[in-house]
């Protein structure tokens, strides 16, 4: 994990990279264009300045047959019987021509029967050229490069308070948010408003989830007292009345149903306060052996199918040990074993325990399989409604594998029965 220096001196790094390039895109652009411009210069201007020559020469010699071949200090004019013999052996065409230590651009013209060589000396317009391109491209550079490097600063200057408010919010603990480090934030005062703005929308953020945070406390810790109290009594009065010998076999069987039915709300009671949770904080967390627990919760599961005939029977290849909260296992695992007594009419149960995974089988009713994933979502209940239930046990059992990274695959058939997997990745095992 990147620690705050690394994300900062990343961004930073970004920032520069960003206009180092712009700087190397437009010095690239801008050098490209002079030299453009003196091939431009060098190329087309001078020669359409020799065309030029070599149509007035032509027109002052057909008026003037005595008129002299220009004859200047960077243009000069030779016929055939006067022109040097390097000169002699190009045709018709522009030519360069290296001479007395300078570069001349050669326009080789013929008529009536006459070669017009006109040399002109290209070595001053290249220095000029280079001198009035790269001068310029120097002071455009240099204006760059500081406007860049300013820009930068000034750029590294806006994004630090955001960059500030960044590590606040890394500084954040979900179960105890800090807003005075928000508060006691120095927002430097020629910031954007935006960044005002944004600190002000934070501090506000923290303000109201440290009210949610502290609401959620409240509840879990009312909600816990509150709804276990009156249910243990429950249970403690079934517990009496199933006690009592002159008990009616009927009156019995409703002191069972009772006690049974305060239990599974405990357990859903349990289930809910888990899952309204930010943090297993208050979890003790164990190196629970499935083994032993599934045992356990099978005694209590398999109450649900006392009047049927259902056999349960559990085969562990492997004991498994899970580090987890024992009560996160007992309402998964439980959920799972209730509904699976209690959607099978005649049968078995099977519960296969293998390396690093659970397989829950029954010969119940069984789903459809376009709605098994329906069957996750809360207050859905089986096509047989007489069972009773709430309708949230599949959804419970989604909820905390996916909170604890416990892969859950469910495969059923109508009339046949459902076979649930639970894979629990880490977890220890070892030949039964």
């Amino acid at each position: 994990m990147k620690t705050r220096q690394e994300s900062d001196s990343r961004i930073r790094v970004w920032l520069g990279r960003a206009f180092l390039l712009q700087a190397a895109l437009i010095s690239t652009a801008a050098i490209i264009g002079v030299f453009v411009a003196s091939a431009l210069l060098e190329g087309v201007l001078i020669r359409a300045a020799l065309n030029d020559e070599v149509n007035h020469f032509w027109r002052q010699r057909d008026a003037n047959p005595q008129f002299q071949l220009p004859n200047t200090r960077n243009l000069r004019g030779y016929f055939d019987d006067t022109a040097p013999p390097a000169l002699r052996t190009m045709a018709p065409g522009y030519h360069s021509w290296q001479h007395d230590d300078s570069e001349y651009m050669v326009y080789v013209t013929e008529r009536n029967q006459r070669r017009l060589y006109l040399a002109f000396d290209r070595t001053n317009v290249s220095r000029l050229a280079a001198y009035y391109g790269l001068v310029p491209l120097a002071a455009v550079l240099l204006v760059l490069y500081v406007s860049t490097w300013f820009g930068f600063r000034g750029l590294r200057r806006a994004v630090s308070p955001v960059i500030a408010l960044a590590r606040k919010v890394r500084e954040f603990d979900a179960g105890q948010p800090n807003t005075e480090s928000v508060q006691a934030l120095q927002v430097p005062e020629d910031a954007d408003e935006e960044v005002r703005e944004l600190t002000d929308a934070l501090l506000r953020y923290s303000q109201r989830l440290a009210r949610f945070l502290e609401r959620e406390r409240q509840f879990t810790r009312d909600a816990s007292h509150e709804l276990r109290s009156p249910l243990t009594v429950i249970r403690m009065a079934a517990s009496i009345l199933l006690a009592d010998p002159d008990l009616s076999e009927s009156s019995r069987r409703t002191a069972q149903r009772i006690q049974r039915a305060a239990h599974d709300m405990e357990e859903l009671t349990s289930a809910f306060l888990l899952l309204a949770r930010e943090s297993e904080t208050g979890l003790p967390v164990d190196a629970v052996c499935l083994n032993d627990l599934i045992a356990e919760e099978m005694e209590r599961a398999r109450a649900l199918a006392v009047d049927k005939p259902v056999s349960a029977r559990v085969r562990s290849s492997h004991r498994v040990f899970v580090e987890a909260p024992e009560k996160v296992l007992s309402v998964l695992l439980g959920n799972l074993l209730r509904n699976a007594f209690s959607y099978t009419d005649a049968g078995e149960v099977t519960i296969d325990i293998g390396e690093n995974r659970v397989s829950i089988r029954d010969t119940g009713v069984g789903i459809a399989a376009d709605r098994i994933e329906e069957m996750f979502q809360p207050f859905v209940r089986g096509e047989d409604n007489r069972r009773g239930g709430h309708g949230v046990g599949l959804t419970i059992v989604r909820r905390l594998s996916d909170r604890f990274g416990w892969p859950i695959r469910i495969a059923s058939q109508p009339g046949v029965g459902t076979t649930v997997d639970i894979s629990f990745p880490g977890a220890r095992s070892a030949p039964a």
